[in-house]
């Protein structure tokens, strides 16, 4: 073929200048994929989330496969409705799966317990089994109700108070708590009873509730369709999603494949395992070292969980690679942070506000993420109802200006935007 070219100058001419165009022609860019249009949004925000993908995406300018930009979502009541973490908590209680604790001292199982919740788990269920084996919850209500109340309102059954001195910035101490009771499990263990959840609350119809300790707790969880569709388009799109949850890492892990994220791109409140098995001791984050507790009053660590600035931290550690006291720190370059974010709650609040494109707030009448998504600090926040249940509008303003936040203290305190600035009193126009 050379040598019939050569002789033939017009054709190699003609071949050559072929090659040339060929070299010089770009790749055709691929199609944006856009949000399915049969799924109702709130306003406008199909149309932000398109164009923002559309801005970010394989078929934007610059679009850079080997550093993809980045979604990150919260996962209770933003990718579902209701709480995995309280229906496998639920689960446990029912099907006697939380252990009596080594040597029965209930104070290894968090650092916050206060004596008096200690004591009212000792009389409840210090006698029902062995340390190290089931206690009897689904029989023995006393034990069971104990632990659930100490649970969902922190109190114990005669009121006192079950957990002190956190930051309320980095801890909430009934989330960790859940977590560490998975202590002396194995993973496999773990996932085997969150599993056996999952089944149960998906089928379940909404609205089911369950009786647990004398009181009726949530029995149904549902995804929703508008997230799920979401998170795939922006996954055809080019994205790197990750889901940031409060709730333990093993059952987010379950939880996480309804929606096609991978075990890899989950984060939730992480331990440390020793064995192959869960120990009650936290890993750390930023300053944060791995917990110890020793159960007689000397820990370090246990202190920080994906809450609030923890989800920042995770966020910049484990997507971002920064390590040390800086991860909770907002990043300075916008390349080495979120282009997106999701959340419904105040625990969402600085891993949303770090997001460069878009930042789209599920309103559950949480006063910081929606004082924040109302001011709309740099025009990029979106507000959308829930999708499942919605909440009522709230008929006063949020009281941003004064007492809408908390800080590490736990004292009400103004709200700040991503900015530093204070934000002013907002409605309630979204729900």
């Amino acid at each position: 073929m050379v040598t019939f070219f050569l002789r033939n100058g017009i054709y190699a001419c003609a071949a050559l200048f072929s090659l040339a165009a060929c070299q010089s022609c770009e790749k055709p860019k691929p199609a944006c994929v856009t949000l399915d249009g049969n799924l109702a949004w709130h306003g406008t925000n199909r149309d932000k989330l398109d164009q923002m993908m559309q801005s970010r995406g394989i078929c934007s300018e610059g679009y850079d496969a080997a550093k993809k930009p980045v979604a990150v979502f919260d996962w209770d009541n933003t990718v579902v409705k209701n709480d995995v973490g309280d229906a496998t908590f639920f689960y446990m209680l029912a099907h006697d799966k939380v252990l009596q604790p080594e040597n029965k001292n209930w104070r290894l199982t968090s650092r916050f317990l206060q004596a008096d919740a200690v004591t009212a788990l000792d009389t409840a269920c210090g006698s029902l089994a062995a340390a190290g084996a089931p206690l009897p919850t689904s029989t023995n209500v006393a034990c069971q109700k104990e632990i659930l109340t100490i649970y969902t309102d922190g109190k114990t059954t005669t009121g006192k108070t079950a957990f002190a001195g956190f930051d309320y910035r980095r801890m909430e101490p009934a989330y960790a708590w859940l977590t560490q009771l998975f202590a002396g499990y194995t993973k496999a263990q773990v996932q085997e009873f969150t599993n056996a959840a999952k089944k149960e609350n998906l089928s379940n119809p909404i609205d089911q509730m369950q009786t647990i300790g004398g009181t009726q707790v949530v029995h149904w969880v549902r995804v929703y369709d508008q997230i799920k569709d979401l998170i795939a388009k922006l996954q055809q799109n080019g994205f790197d999603v990750w889901i940031m949850s409060a709730s333990p890492q093993p059952v987010v892990e379950v939880w996480a494949s309804e929606v096609g994220v991978s075990t890899d791109h989950v984060v939730g409140i992480r331990q440390v395992e020793a064995n192959s098995k869960y120990t009650y001791n936290l890993q750390g984050c930023g300053d944060v070292p791995d917990g110890t507790n020793n159960g007689a009053g000397q820990a370090t660590g246990n202190s920080l969980i994906t809450y609030i600035d923890g989800k920042r931290c995770w966020t910049n550690k484990v997507i971002f690679g920064q390590t040390g006291a800086s991860a909770l720190s907002k990043t300075a370059d916008e390349k080495q942070r979120q282009a997106f974010a999701a959340g419904d709650s105040d625990t969402d609040i600085t891993f949303m506000q770090d997001a460069t494109a878009l930042k789209l707030a599920i309103n559950r009448n949480k006063k910081e993420i929606m004082c924040n998504a109302y001011a709309n600090a740099g025009g990029k926040w979106i507000v959308n109802p829930m999708f499942i249940q919605p909440k009522a509008q709230q008929k006063t303003p949020y009281p941003c200006s004064t007492t809408g936040c908390k800080d590490a203290a736990g004292a009400s305190v103004p709200c700040k935007d991503e900015n530093g600035q204070v934000i002013q009193d907002q409605a309630d126009t979204v729900f």
